[in-house]
């Protein structure tokens, strides 16, 4: 009965969603202005531009590496500190740069910082949700960062054709300010380690950088993060050339719609009927609006294909972040989240760099049939690695419940 369920939606819960809101509201405000900043103010070429948006995400990289590696043993909410101070102390050194060198020092540091307070509002969030409801409850959170990339840049836009990029860094400032004050009224629930969970989290190796049962999901939404870099990076040019590019600016608030409206029924049918009843339709979702927008002429058929990938990118990532949580024991529960957004972040990254130079070649609808193709590989690994095995365990399950209820 719906009255039994454990409680989600606790002032702890909205709290780390708040925080993890705006932590990703300044970071899609940054980077789409750091780009013209770069260039106006220190006269950077295209490319420096670019790399002092980019860099951030090097540094991201590098944070949940470390971050998720000792969050366990200093513990979740002193690592959210260390995030959120140094979070507002990077925002507040935007003012006083001098040079392009400078940019790119503080963007990195700032990536860094960003990971840091990331992962432990992840790690946070993932221990406030009951084990019942972890499905529906990792994707309420995951909505904190879809209204996020929604909104984010276009709010940068707007800032930044009416004002100076300094508003922005203004406004960054009051939120990472805002962060750290209300990380102040959140309790977290702090594991405690075995002297040999301990001993294990403190040895220097591979595996206490990244949770291994995390890699076989993770590695698969690093396929789908670079597919939809593709969407990221080039929707723009793409709508400016098929000349759509009033319908191409609500093509994320629909996504984000999408997202949003279907997010409750989605994390259910995550925790009631398991991970493939969900992923499996929400991978073909995703490669019929990829397939979709590769041939469109229309912006009916555009906004069409933002609902399609809205239905499969924004659920796939939710529902894998949940399995990779799912699989993973809870003192390994941060290793997990970090290697989950490592995968990600290395997706999203290094997709419109590798792309750049096939494009080209092909051109937009080419790159995006090339998209569809390599979604189409990613149902393949989903079922090898993780699909097939989770079925075949379920119908084990199953018979062994059908025989213990006829003895």
């Amino acid at each position: 009965m719906e009255s039994t369920k454990e409680k989600l939606w606790t002032k702890n819960f909205l709290i780390v969603f708040g925080v993890n809101f705006l932590l990703f509201l300044c970071f899609y405000l940054l980077m789409v202005i750091i780009p013209v900043y770069a260039k106006e103010e220190y006269g950077a070429s295209t490319g420096m531009a670019g790399f002092a948006s980019s860099i951030f995400v090097l540094g991201a990289l590098i944070g949940r590496l470390f971050g998720g590696s000792v969050i366990e043993r200093i513990g979740r909410k002193k690592l959210l500190f260390i995030g959120l101070v140094a979070f507002l102390v990077m925002t507040a050194l935007y003012f006083f740069i001098t040079g392009l060198t400078g940019l790119l020092l503080v963007r990195m540091l700032h990536g860094i910082a960003f990971a840091f307070a990331s992962t432990a509002t992840g790690t946070i969030s993932a221990s406030l949700i009951p084990k019942s409801r972890h499905g529906e409850g990792i994707g309420y959170y995951g909505v904190s960062i879809i209204i996020a990339t929604a909104i984010g840049p276009f709010i940068g836009m707007m800032i930044t054709e009416h004002a100076t990029a300094f508003i922005n860094f203004i406004i960054c400032g009051v939120f990472a300010f805002i962060t750290l004050i209300s990380a102040l009224f959140v309790k977290v629930p702090e594991l405690s380690l075995s002297s040999d969970q301990k001993k294990e989290l403190s040895q220097f190796k591979l595996s206490n950088f990244l949770e291994v049962k995390a890699i076989p999901i993770s590695a698969i939404s690093f396929v789908m993060a670079f597919g939809y870099s593709s969407i990221l990076s080039y929707l723009t040019f793409y709508a400016e050339e098929i000349d759509l590019v009033s319908a191409a600016s609500f093509f994320f608030i629909l996504y984000a719609v999408t997202v949003i409206c279907t997010r409750p029924f989605t994390g259910k049918w995550f925790d009631q009927k398991g991970h493939n009843f969900v992923i499996y339709p929400a991978i073909l979702f995703y490669i019929l609006g990829m397939l979709l927008l590769s041939q469109v002429h229309s912006g009916t058929m555009l906004l069409l294909s933002a609902v399609l990938i809205g239905l499969g990118y924004g659920t796939i990532q939710a529902s894998a972040q949940a399995l990779a949580i799912k699989v993973t024991p809870s003192h390994r529960i941060a290793l997990a989240t970090s290697t989950f957004y490592i995968f990600v972040d290395v997706g999203i990254g290094i997709g419109p760099f590798i792309l750049g130079f096939i494009t080209p070649y092909i051109g937009f609808r080419g790159m995006y049939i090339l998209m569809t193709i390599l979604l189409m590989a990613g149902i393949l690994l989903y079922h090898f690695w993780i699909g097939r095995k989770s079925t075949r365990k379920e119908t084990a399950a199953n018979q062994l419940d059908g025989s213990a209820g006829s003895l």
